[in-house]
């Protein structure tokens, strides 16, 4: 008899290096090993979405456990209800231990004598407590900016100072912006921390020139009350800096606020639509502050991440959605995680109100969805791709090995997989290649993307042409 859970350990050791991190840790991480019976090895699953999306998984498993046992050997999942009521009743017992932590540490700590407990810290610094590190889900597309947060957070000021986060909207940027302060405020309650948005900064800038401008004494008074609101800070956390672009008088505050605050060591972070470069009409003095210390990109969270987001908002509340709908969801909302949350949002309450079984055909009617809306193909895929790269359609689809038509097919090849859905035999048609092949040339681009920006930058455009 072969020791499961010994074959199930090394198996874990391989797989974790060789799959995303969402996956591994969301899905595999999780499965209990059951048996090892006629070359077939089963682990049961309390997370009933686990058997479809490790589908594709499957042989990649599989092959990890026949190099661990020597012989081939096939992979199977199966849900596991006792094992679901399990993993629910243990996460109930380790919420509670965790709200008694939390009040434990919170009494042992000195915090200033005008605040009664944290929750008024945070709401004294315009912080969400919805915005935490443990409630954010970590995907190939952010896992940098997250790791670089976590780390300003545990030693502000110390590295990575300024820390610069940007992309798109709905990304997850105010959401670590926040988490950074929140964590700082509950293991370091010592240090001030401040939360606001550029729009505020402008505002009470232009406020503080209005209000003073009959005398100059007033004038003076007001402007010394607004530099020391934000220079008075440990940690100064400024959400959509954009907003300062091409006002010069705030530019201007901002830069003498920043090298106040950087000077003496203080943690300042920023978040923004766009990277410090793309400032066409800020001073150059202002746009090396921002680059100074480093930059962390954002970018639109692949299928499985938003399909992770939506079981982690699933699981939160308590609310049941079958596995066809969240894979429906998280298809159809693929631009950011503000609309697949709105989406959701919208539809677990329409679902309760109205008392109705969450279905696909029900979401498409609650969301609005339009059958006719525009269908996205591999052959459209494979035009705008060399369209853009300046490659031909049948130049993509050859065995021509130029590095700008192999560059540009591997990239036709991962939007073709992402966007339409299709299977990896499927694509391969397409492109008259081997599934092996795409399934290579996929995943090449998906871990390129986390470190190469001017990829990630691409792939973004590439989608937004193609969804029209």
């Amino acid at each position: 008899m072969e020791d499961i859970r010994e074959i199930w350990d090394n198996v874990l050791n391989i797989l974790k290096d060789k799959m995303v991190a969402t996956t591994y840790e969301t899905w595999v991480l999780p499965l209990v090993p059951h048996s090892l019976e006629d070359n077939c090895f089963c682990a049961l699953t309390g997370q009933n979405l686990a058997v479809q999306i490790l589908q594709k998984s499957n042989k990649d498993i599989s092959k990890a456990i026949s190099e661990v046992c020597g012989r081939e050997i096939f992979f199977n999942i199966v849900y596991d209800e006792n094992l679901h009521k399990q993993i629910e009743k243990e996460k109930k017992k380790a919420k509670k231990e965790e709200e008694k932590e939390f009040i434990k540490n919170l009494e042992n700590r000195i915090l200033p004598s005008k605040y009664d407990g944290l929750k008024q810290m945070q709401s004294s610094c315009n912080l969400n407590l919805k915005y935490k590190f443990d409630n954010f889900v970590v995907g190939s597309g952010n896992k940098f900016a997250y790791a670089v947060s976590v780390a300003v957070a545990k030693d502000p000021g110390k590295q990575y100072n300024p820390l610069f986060i940007y992309g798109g909207s709905g990304l997850g940027k105010t959401h670590l912006l926040q988490a950074i302060g929140h964590d700082i405020l509950f293991n370091k309650p010592k240090l001030k921390v401040k939360y606001f948005k550029a729009e505020e900064f402008i505002n009470d800038l232009v406020n503080s020139l209005a209000k003073g401008m009959d005398k100059a004494n007033d004038k003076n008074k007001k402007m010394n009350d607004f530099r020391n609101k934000y220079r008075n800070a440990d940690v100064l956390l400024i959400d959509d800096i954009q907003l300062i672009e091409g006002k010069p008088r705030t530019e201007e505050e901002l830069y003498n606020t920043f090298d106040s605050l950087h000077n003496a060591g203080k943690q300042i972070v920023f978040t923004s639509d766009r990277s410090p470069d793309k400032f066409e009409n800020s001073p150059e003095r202002l746009k090396t502050r921002f680059k100074m210390g480093l930059l962390a990109d954002i970018q639109v969270p692949d299928l499985e991440t938003r399909m992770a987001i939506l079981t982690k908002l699933a699981a939160d509340r308590n609310i049941k959605i079958p596995a066809n709908v969240i894979e429906f969801l998280a298809t159809v909302y693929n631009k950011n995680i503000r609309e697949l949350e709105g989406a959701f949002n919208t539809i677990s309450a329409y679902a309760s109100i109205n008392d109705i079984q969450i279905t696909v055909d029900s979401v498409k009617k609650i969301i609005g969805y339009k059958e006719n809306k525009k269908t996205i193909t591999i052959d459209g895929i494979i035009d705008i791709v060399g369209s853009y790269y300046n490659v031909s359609a049948d130049d993509i689809k050859s065995t021509n090995r130029i590095a700008k038509t192999a560059y540009a097919r591997q990239i036709s090849i991962y939007l073709a997989k992402e966007m339409t859905g299709e299977s990896f035999p499927a694509v391969g048609d397409a492109f008259n290649r081997k599934h092996t092949t795409i399934m290579y040339s996929h995943q090449k681009v998906k871990t390129d993307i986390a470190t190469d920006r001017n990829l990630a930058s691409d792939i973004e455009e590439l989608i937004n042409i193609i969804n029209g």
